[in-house]
């Protein structure tokens, strides 16, 4: 097989998941791109590059994302090397206009069946349940907490969604709120914010937010974000350490690490 050019990587999915993968890539000399939809609504921001897509650069880990000002401006913005570039182009529009040699979709889908991956690049990368690696996409990441968390799967699928959260300082799923209905979030607070329970939060249309409990803001979805319903809007950090709410956390870094692997063994291979 001929040897494979120096790659561009376009990463679905500005979440800490996906901002880490693109971090780690970028730190490991790889060009990589992130491509998300207009104001995403992730609620993790101090631990993503998602602020980027609201206020046009933002910093994490000390690598900064620059949003381009069209998908057409990725490539430019790439060779430029200051930025690691972002779009909210849609992804069909990223693809054709970066042509990128990898594909990785970190989106992460716990539920919905996504489309195959092979075919939109020489190499495709999925993150999670729901790719079959060896089938419709050439690599699957596991995603799942325990000790095969960013194992670079070659044949076969990851673990199915499992429905609970990993606990800190004994609470799961009662340290998030969500939205109640679609709309538009409002929040006049912060990522690290000290809260007590009860305390409000945010607000979309009439209906109040308020903290499940005392704690720091971990997640906080962008003030001005469109969130459908039930989406995760808010988390709590029960610990009280603000620093737990920044930079990449041991999740998303070791999924990072693998999606590394996996792209070091293709150009390896190929």
């Amino acid at each position: 097989m001929t040897p494979m050019p120096v790659p561009r990587i376009l990463v679905r999915s500005a979440s800490d998941v996906g901002s880490a993968v693109a971090l780690r890539l970028r730190q490991a000399g790889h060009a990589a791109c992130l491509q998300d939809d207009p104001r995403p609504p992730h609620p993790r921001r101090g631990m993503a590059f998602t602020d980027a897509w609201f206020e046009g650069a933002f910093r994490l880990d000390g690598v900064l994302a620059r949003l381009a000002p069209s998908a057409a401006d990725l490539a430019a913005l790439l060779e430029g090397g200051e930025a690691l570039p972002a779009t909210d182009a849609p992804f069909a529009e990223a693809l054709a206009a970066l042509a990128p040699g990898i594909v990785v979709d970190a989106r992460i889908h716990k539920h919905a069946a996504p489309s195959p991956l092979r075919g939109l690049a020489r190499v495709t990368i999925a993150l999670g349940p729901g790719f079959v690696a060896g089938a419709d996409a050439d690599f699957v990441i596991e995603t799942a907490w325990g000790a095969e968390l960013g194992r670079v799967i070659r044949e076969g699928a990851a673990r199915a969604y499992a429905g609970e959260p990993r606990p800190l300082d004994g609470h799961g799923r009662d340290r998030y709120a969500y939205a109640g209905a679609a709309g538009l979030f409002r929040t006049p607070r912060a990522i690290g914010e000290a809260v007590r329970a009860g305390d409000p939060v945010a607000s979309i249309g009439e209906a109040a937010i308020v903290a499940p409990l005392d704690g720091i803001l971990r997640g906080l979805t962008h003030d001005g974000a469109e969130v459908r319903a039930g989406a995760k809007v808010v988390e709590v950090d029960p610990r009280g350490d603000p620093a737990a709410a920044f930079g990449v956390g041991e999740r998303p870094g070791r999924i990072a690490a693998g999606v590394v692997a996996a792209v070091a063994e293709a150009l390896r291979a190929r």
